[in-house]
């Protein structure tokens, strides 16, 4: 892994990079698009989770290549952008939204708004957006947001949306089933795979519930799990982060999957670190090994990521973080200076991705473009 972030480094300094960015790598992100062609049941589609993708051209890169126009959106000022990008676009929101949200939007007016599918979590709401359509003399779609295991809300049971009375101008377009929760489950209770063989099994006595023109959606799966389903009644999965693998992504359902996203930042000291006050404290820290005896300053810092290059870089709990210039301690072997760079791995992508306006892309060993991001929603 030097030798890779070394040739990081070589591009970053040839682009004229010298200041925090955020890294994308386009070869690697190729290679994690290709194994969702590889490993996705012929039978479903992938709707792309935009929150985790922030950012038009990373979006237009992965639909391309998959042949998709569905996506997954969860803030309006994404979903706008989206919408304006894609003119094909098919959305679907991941998260209820508040029903004077979904008014400020729809006011804009124009022919967008058909493109979109509100997701409806209980009956107050559907009751609610059936009072906004009657009142903007509109016809609005919806999906159900149903629990199959998560247990963050949503109906709870098949016989919850039979009970229901769905509004003139609603129109149901089918259902949203997420389990996250599937990775989580210890072996004791089933682990991952009986935890989407049960998720898989409710998602199908939710989707009997629904008329024929009702199904057209039928979404179960993120990122995590995604590529574990094969058969069972859904007809599409999200994926967003899977592309890029930022930390918390890596399990099992990604083995081979490889990180193609990093913060990047110029390291401006190098330094033998010592706390203020005494200097025997600082010392006596040392040899008990709670304090380094290496250590350097970043351009930047407390950002969603891990360290990751220098090898052995870590945060310390006695300096603390910071977003100005943060310490980081250093193996007692470590040889960098001012100047070199430092690079940390995303936990997650989605705000990530966005922090930086821009993202560096990268291919072939050397900085090709810059990415803008899409606003913060």
């Amino acid at each position: 892994m030097s030798a890779y972030f070394a040739a990081l480094s070589d591009a970053l300094k040839e682009a004229g990079i010298f200041q925090p960015c955020l890294l994308l790598d386009r070869d690697r992100l190729d290679d994690n698009i290709a194994l969702v062609k590889e490993r996705l049941d012929p039978g479903l589609a992938v709707r792309l989770v935009d929150k985790s993708l922030a950012c038009v051209p990373l979006l237009s890169h992965i639909a391309k290549a998959l042949g998709t126009h569905r996506f997954m959106t969860f803030h309006p000022p994404v979903t706008q952008a989206v919408l304006d990008a894609f003119p094909d676009a098919d959305m679907l929101y991941g998260k209820p939204m508040p029903v004077g949200a979904a008014r400020a939007m729809l006011m804009r007016g124009g022919g967008e708004r058909s493109r979109v599918c509100w997701l409806i979590d209980t009956k107050e709401r559907l009751a609610e957006y059936g009072a906004l359509a009657a009142e903007l003399g509109i016809e609005l779609r919806f999906a159900f947001e149903v629990d199959v295991g998560l247990h963050r809300g949503g109906f709870a049971s098949p016989e919850a949306l039979k009970a229901l009375s769905i509004p003139e101008r609603l129109h149901c377009e089918g259902i949203m089933a997420y389990e996250a929760h599937a990775p989580e489950i210890p072996g004791l209770f089933g682990g991952q795979a009986g935890a989407l063989k049960k998720a898989s099994a409710l998602a199908e006595e939710f989707a009997d519930c629904l008329g024929e023109d009702q199904r057209r959606i039928l979404n179960i799966g993120g990122s995590k799990t995604a590529l574990l389903h094969d058969g069972g009644v859904a007809n599409e999965v999200s994926i967003g982060s899977a592309f890029v693998l930022p930390s918390d992504f890596d399990k099992p359902g990604l083995a081979g999957f490889q990180p193609a996203a990093f913060i990047a930042t110029p390291i401006l000291k190098a330094v033998e670190p010592a706390l203020p006050g005494p200097a025997a404290l600082s010392r006596m820290l040392q040899t008990l090994g709670l304090f380094p005896r290496k250590g350097c300053y970043l351009h930047g810092g407390k950002w969603m990521a891990e360290p990751v290059f220098p090898e052995g870089m870590k945060t310390n709990g006695l300096i603390g973080l910071s977003s100005n210039q943060q310490f980081m301690g250093l193996p007692a072997s470590a040889t960098v200076k001012p100047g070199d760079y430092a690079f940390l791995r995303p936990t997650q992508s989605e705000a990530v991705l966005q922090h930086f306006g821009s993202i560096a892309v990268l291919s072939g060993g050397r900085i090709v473009d810059r990415w803008p991001a899409l606003p913060m929603g």
